[in-house]
């Protein structure tokens, strides 16, 4: 009699969880090229990814050129997120650690973004239907960057924000339950 050792099945579970976890149809296989083309892709929803070797689970590495946000899962696989992602000279990269974490949080635009529009109102509640962070946050390091929802879901896929990391809420969402205060982040064009 074979005994069967739990322990080792323990990372493919793990994943078979994540995946079962994601939204009816739209779970696939993909593969994961760094060598891709940086022309803009179709925006589509979260996807499981095969991805290559050389980053640690529950790494969040975000891929601007591709308008993609991975979160890094056991057995070379990941978490394909669709993003909006920064525009002209707020384009930045490099390592940060997810600092914070905010369930509908507040907005306070920069005195650059109302000089740029000076339409924008001072501060916009959490929750507000038009609040531009959507319905969570996490803040990177001690930046004023954020991975956030938004209120504006046709600009996810494009180079749209001022630094920060736009989602669709259902997957900001969804990214938010699934990582803790201290997740690395890696940032890249």
């Amino acid at each position: 009699m074979r005994i069967l050792d739990l322990r080792r099945l323990a990372p493919a579970m793990a994943a078979a969880a994540m995946l079962f976890a994601l939204p009816p149809g739209q779970a696939s296989a993909g593969l994961f090229d760094f060598g891709a083309s940086t022309q803009r892709q179709g925006v589509t929803g979260r996807h499981l990814v095969a991805f290559p070797p050389g980053y640690t689970p529950g790494t969040i590495l975000v891929q601007f050129s591709q308008r993609r946000l991975y979160l890094v899962l056991p057995q070379r696989q990941a978490i394909s997120y669709p993003i909006g992602a920064p525009k002209g000279d707020a384009r930045w990269s490099g390592e940060t650690y997810v600092s914070e974490k905010r369930v509908n949080p507040s907005w306070t635009p920069t005195p650059e973004m109302r000089a740029e529009n000076p339409d924008l109102p001072a501060y916009v509640p959490g929750g507000h239907p038009q609040n531009p962070l959507g319905v969570r946050a996490m803040y990177l390091g001690k930046s004023l960057y954020r991975i956030h929802g938004t209120d504006a879901p046709w600009t996810v896929g494009q180079e749209v924000s001022h630094g920060c990391i736009r989602m669709f809420n259902q997957d900001v969402a969804d990214l938010y339950q699934r990582v803790p205060i201290g997740t690395p982040v890696v940032v890249m064009w």
